[in-house]
């Protein structure tokens, strides 16, 4: 039986259970902004093979499902894995779910899907290299992978990297180091358990995806709408300052 890879990352993760669960329901950028502009940007999805690779606890897997496409669901924590699937079962839709590291995609064929969805995850990810590599052999040709990350030059470790200063809809962005650290431990906003996090320049994430075989054909900064902007102060100051940036690329 073969068992899967891990490495920093996977351990990190598999600490995370009713917390993360927890935060992936209420937190207001992953609800209000992040999943929203991921699904508008994908468009129509009905009768697409679509991977949700780092899927969590489902949510973009379910909503995919219910829009007509056909789901497989990879995330490398076990307890992520069962709660998707339970709810899966508990919304009648038929997702594939495995526990997989994403640098090996273990039983899963190549050139089988039309859609890889890679949401807030490849900036986290140890092997990036190795992940990207695992989305392109898994893509079918002319296959699309959409991904989101934290916005490299506007999101890091906010105490050595890239730092804030000021509060309110005013406070501003502050880059003590773009290029360190690269690597640090801390809680995910609003939670207690501590995760590994990672940093992750723009010369990297272009470099490697060139180099897997994919290319680039858009790229995203979204910026919050008047109506989300009336959420919060936070989600206002996301009119001035991207913190995401999404990618489509093409295999």
């Amino acid at each position: 039986m073969i068992k899967m890879k891990h490495d920093s990352s996977t351990i990190s993760w598999n600490t995370l259970g009713d917390e993360w669960f927890e935060l992936a329901h209420t937190s207001e950028s992953r609800n209000c902004f992040i999943m929203p502009y991921m699904l508008n940007l994908i468009g129509d999805v009905k009768g697409k093979k679509i991977l949700d690779l780092g899927c969590g606890e489902g949510g973009y897997s379910r909503a995919l499902a219910k829009s007509g496409a056909e789901l497989t669901a990879v995330d490398c924590s076990e307890k992520a894995i069962c709660y998707a699937q339970d709810l899966a079962v508990k919304e009648n839709l038929h997702i594939d779910h495995y526990i997989r590291n994403s640098n090996d995609l273990f039983g899963i064929t190549d050139n089988v899907f039309d859609i890889v969805l890679c949401s807030m995850m490849l900036m986290d990810c140890e092997d990036f290299e190795g992940t990207i590599r695992e989305i392109a052999r898994v893509l079918e040709p002319e296959g699309k992978l959409y991904a989101s990350v934290l916005h490299p030059c506007f999101d890091g470790n906010h105490e050595r990297g890239i730092g804030r200063q000021g509060s309110g809809v005013d406070r501003q962005v502050v880059a003590m180091n773009y290029f360190e650290p690269r690597e640090w431990e801390a809680p995910l906003y609003g939670g207690t358990t501590p995760v590994v996090w990672r940093h992750r320049t723009l010369e990297e994430y272009i470099k490697t995806f060139i180099k897997c075989g994919l290319t680039i054909i858009d790229i995203n900064e979204p910026r919050a709408t008047d109506e989300q902007a009336k959420i919060s102060t936070a989600m206002a100051w996301l009119q001035k300052i991207p913190l995401y940036l999404y990618w489509v690329l093409k295999k």
